[in-house]
């Protein structure tokens, strides 16, 4: 019989990685453009991919290598970049919190495109998130009014993507091992990453004078490895032995990791945010109770 407690072991581990993900983005950015950042992180990313699961591509059936090829636009090369430029005018904590976006939309599009069903208290227990999604993004828009939060359509944007994304693993590649799917998503993104960092100056000597050029490139290394090779076979995995809504709720944890990263890095954080905190955890439970 299988633990049913393992999903939530899954979902606390891919909290810490991708809490801390905002965090290694804003250092990465000292010494790195966005698009540099974005290039980086999916070229090694594809190379540790591809030295793990190269051989677990022979086994993809050929019917699902176009939802690969979807799949990995949508959940990893295009919000690669668009968090990086996020990143440039807002806080790494508020990017995380905004990110708390894609289990609403992770349950209407998988409603409206996907007929995924959803219960009522799932949907409540999203909400009730949403809502305390939405006083920290107040708050934290009152303690730093210098802040651009156009740039925060960036990250909405990539929370769409990654609720599509999740539903296609669940709909199209169920029976695909997770190894597979991120090694194989890979595939057709490398080369793309790879012509876009040729077109920027990351290859000039004003670059590589760059005095937060070692400390970047080690942070972004470190983002490659735990927060997207490791984390996405980790991610994959959970969708197939949970729910698309349960699997998405890792963005409810998220916030409170990368808030408490921006404590230490120096960002402002209030008694409001962190019962704004609670709400979010309190939901994330209530949509992943079962009916008795």
């Amino acid at each position: 019989m299988k633990n049913p407690n393992i999903k939530w072991i899954y979902l606390l581990i891919l909290s810490v990685i991708w809490g801390s993900s905002f965090i290694l983005i804003k250092k990465s950015l000292l010494g790195l453009t966005p698009y540099q950042l974005g290039a980086l992180r999916t070229i090694i990313t594809g190379l540790i991919l591809f030295a793990a699961g190269y051989n677990t591509l022979k086994d993809i059936p050929k019917s699902k290598w176009k939802w690969l090829l979807i799949s990995g636009l949508l959940g990893s090369f295009i919000p690669a970049f668009f968090f990086a430029i996020a990143e440039t005018e807002i806080d790494s904590a508020v990017a995380s919190i905004l990110n708390s976006l894609v289990p609403l939309n992770t349950i209407l599009l998988g409603f409206a495109v996907f007929r995924i069903a959803s219960t009522r208290r799932q949907v409540l227990g999203v909400i009730i998130g949403f809502i305390g999604t939405a006083i920290l993004i107040l708050k934290g828009a009152e303690l730093n009014p210098n802040q651009n939060y156009l740039y925060a359509g960036f990250v909405i944007a990539s929370t769409l993507m990654y609720a599509a994304n999740v539903n296609i693993i669940k709909r199209y590649l169920q029976d695909v091992k997770p190894l597979a799917i991120a090694t194989g998503n890979y595939v057709f993104i490398v080369i793309p990453a790879i012509v876009v960092l040729l077109f920027t100056d990351f290859f000039t000597s004003e670059r590589f004078n760059n005095p937060y050029l070692i400390s970047s490139l080690i942070y972004i290394t470190i983002l490659s490895v735990l927060g997207t090779a490791m984390a996405k076979v980790v991610f994959f995995k959970l969708v197939q032995i949970s729910t698309p809504v349960f699997a998405s709720s890792v963005t409810y944890i998220m916030p409170i990791v990368a808030l408490i990263w921006g404590i230490i890095d120096g960002e402002t954080f209030g008694l409001i945010q962190g019962l704004a905190s609670l709400l979010i955890l309190a939901g994330v439970y209530l949509s992943n109770q079962r009916k008795t």
